[in-house]
């Protein structure tokens, strides 16, 4: 825990101010193995998905005869991740530093660590991420790319590699720490969440919301890989004590609730719920999608109407994932869609997989052509 104390002096006014500032300290979390993230407390939009908790960039260490660094941070974290590491080894030291994804906020830091670490030291990655690391750094790095089933050993310990194309990125890779069962997932069973809990068993099933976003707006179109993956990792006997994730939470008391919670949403199975989505100009629209939602709850289905323009689009997301009926209605303007609805739209049909056909998508608007309306009508599918 660092304090730091600013004064200002404002006229003949002396003010004080206090903050204090919690870096995420290294913690050992198995022998040799340290959490050497940091967490950014303010960051409230992540690529257009909210994250009113912050988030959490994480890291992790592991000293052994060999001492190796698993990803970086956003690169104006990095002298904060370099001053964690410094409080278990000398940077110098690292042998290893491994990218299990080049995405920014994991590997924009990466150019100071190397700095730090010493620029030839190897750098592993997948062999998509040898494609994309020179494309963001133009340094003559020692690049060692691995593939799956690749193993290297750091004295006592191996670390092994299974690639994950497209969870999220086409780079993305999980590393497994054999001896200790600790599978280290990238961007994989992660939560965009910033708080004082380190652990699943410190917060306890609130984390399940913020997982639950997770999957529903970054994860939810690669679902026909990450069931591919799940049954590569089931199939092998892959045991495991702890899974770290680069954002959010380590799941340490139970990382079989988070496999099995990926199992259970890549089905896809749609809970009985409805969600009436619309935007309002003055009201009408409003009207009637209050009046829609409500006469739905009196036919015993939960329901909520969510207002575009007032419910986060993430948050709409997150709600519309495992809705089996969802309505959508607006105003048009300049005779098309109404811009919040083209947004929520677009969004939610990049989103679609095939195994979604459960969930009844319909549009009514209206569209005027050589002077007369036209509508395009549609009907409410059976809940």
């Amino acid at each position: 825990m660092r304090f730091r104390f600013r004064v200002f002096v404002v006229g003949f006014y002396r003010i004080e101010t206090y903050r204090m500032e919690r870096d995420m300290e290294p913690l050992e979390i198995a022998p040799g193995v340290y959490d050497v993230g940091v967490t950014d407390w303010n960051i409230r939009d992540f690529h257009g998905y909210s994250t009113d908790l912050g988030t959490t960039y994480n890291s992790f260490l592991i000293v052994d005869q060999k001492i190796a660094l698993l990803d970086t941070v956003k690169k104006a974290f990095a002298d904060q991740l370099l001053d964690n590491i410094s409080a278990i080894v000398d940077p110098k030291k690292i042998d290893y530093v491994i990218s299990n994804h080049t995405e920014l906020d994991h590997s924009g830091g990466l150019a100071r660590v190397m700095h730090r670490v010493g620029e030839d030291k190897p750098l592993i990655c997948s062999k998509m991420g040898h494609k994309n690391l020179p494309r963001h750094f133009f340094r003559n790095w020692n690049y060692q790319p691995v593939e799956t089933g690749q193993e290297l050993s750091l004295g006592k310990k191996t670390l092994s590699f299974l690639e994950t194309r497209m969870v999220h990125w086409p780079d993305s890779m999980f590393t497994y720490l054999k001896e200790d069962k600790i599978l280290f997932s990238s961007d994989g069973f992660g939560q965009h969440f910033a708080g004082p809990e380190r652990f699943d068993d410190q917060i306890g099933e609130a984390i399940m919301v913020h997982a639950k976003k997770y999957f529903a707006n970054i994860l939810l179109l690669y679902v026909p890989l990450i069931k591919k993956y799940l049954k590569n990792i089931i199939d092998s006997g892959m045991e495991f004590n702890m899974i770290c994730p680069d954002h959010g939470v380590i799941w340490r008391k139970d990382p079989a609730k988070i496999i099995n919670a990926y199992a259970k949403w890549c089905e896809q199975i749609p809970e009985k719920k409805a969600v009436v989505i619309y935007d309002t100009m003055w009201q009408s629209t409003e009207k009637m999608a209050e009046a829609i939602a409500a006469g739905i709850n009196k036919e015993g289905v939960p329901t909520k109407p969510l207002h575009l323009r007032k419910w986060h689009r993430s948050e709409v997301m997150t709600e519309v994932f495992d809705a089996k009926a969802v309505v959508v209605g607006g105003p048009t303007l300049n005779n098309g869609l109404f811009p919040s609805l083209a947004d929520f739209l677009l969004l939610h049909e990049r989103a679609q997989t095939a195994e979604q056909n459960r969930c009844r998508f319909r549009v009514l608007w209206m569209e005027r052509r050589g002077g007369q309306d036209h509508y395009q009508r549609t009907r409410i599918d059976e809940i």
